[in-house]
């Protein structure tokens, strides 16, 4: 039986990400060992809100990563307090930054979407690229893609099998070109072999995948820092403005509510109250 009283911060980490997906275990476990340090190691339910509050104004990053650093604490705490490591949960009372909304600008056109495509320097990168376009796909989620989560269809194009965030599954359907350009990787493969293969023979990881659409997008004289969520962002704006129904866009992405689809129709709006005033071009 777990002793709440004696219990460690390390096995309080260990506790709070049970179950997350690697990423998210990656990156949270960083934040909570960080915090931990910044607070001198005391036990959380030690910790004052001056600790938390010094500890935010000590995060040097972006107001982005400051939002993902401060959720996270806030989530251990709430799962502190509902273990019963801690009274009263601080978390509560420390407000996470707002981060300005950038979407925006990490959405591609469809012409320069092609030019990342024509960039790729052999067949195995083209084929990343517009998979992570053409169906959307997180990191993750291509780079854990295996020959059995592919299935043919009778009308020349495939279904992909994916496994992506909070462990939810869905089918993402593709055209026959791409799905030629996939098929065409195979060669002698297994199916549970890895569709995307390291020089090591394993799993593609997912830096390499950031560095291909990287080199990609700047042999193709793109600015910005170009990843492969950018392409994932431009499939769910370019698909909307060709008429997608936006619960078909949700199922796509994955995302479990349609809220937070609708971020794309802010993100490039169609129409604005502006635009019914006289304009001296007029």
């Amino acid at each position: 039986m777990l002793n709440t009283n004696t219990i460690s911060n390390t096995e309080l980490i260990n506790l709070w990400l049970h179950g997350k997906s690697a990423n998210t275990i990656d990156g949270y476990r960083r934040y909570a060992e960080r915090f931990f340090i910044s607070v001198g190691n005391k036990p959380l339910k030690d910790v004052t809100l001056m600790d938390f509050q010094l500890w935010e104004v000590s995060l040097k990053s972006s107001d982005n990563s400051k939002r993902v650093a401060v959720g996270a604490i806030k989530s251990l705490f709430s799962f502190a307090k509902e273990l019963g490591v801690i009274s009263s949960n601080l978390g509560i009372l420390v407000k996470s930054p707002t981060a300005i909304n950038r979407l925006a600008e990490r959405i591609l056109t469809e012409e320069e979407v092609k030019n990342v495509i024509n960039h790729a320097t052999n067949p195995r990168d083209r084929v990343i690229i517009r998979l992570l376009y053409y169906a959307a796909l997180r990191v993750s989620e291509l780079c854990a893609l295996k020959w059995r989560d592919l299935k043919d269809r009778k009308d020349g194009g495939g279904q992909i099998t994916v496994f992506g965030k909070g462990d939810k599954t869905r089918a993402v359907l593709v055209g026959k070109g791409i799905w030629r350009e996939i098929n065409d990787l195979k060669d002698y493969a297994g199916k549970d072999d890895p569709v995307f293969v390291s020089g090591q023979g394993g799993h593609l990881h997912r830096s390499m995948v950031f560095l291909i659409v990287k080199n990609a997008a700047k042999r193709a004289k793109i600015e910005g820092n170009v990843s492969p969520h950018w392409l994932r962002h431009s499939h769910a704006s370019h698909s909307l403005d060709r008429g997608a129904p936006i619960h078909l866009l949700q199922k796509t992405l994955g995302h479990s509510s349609v809220a937070i689809t609708e971020m794309y129709l802010h993100a490039k709006p169609t129409d604005s109250s502006g635009l019914y005033l006289p304009d001296d071009d007029d």
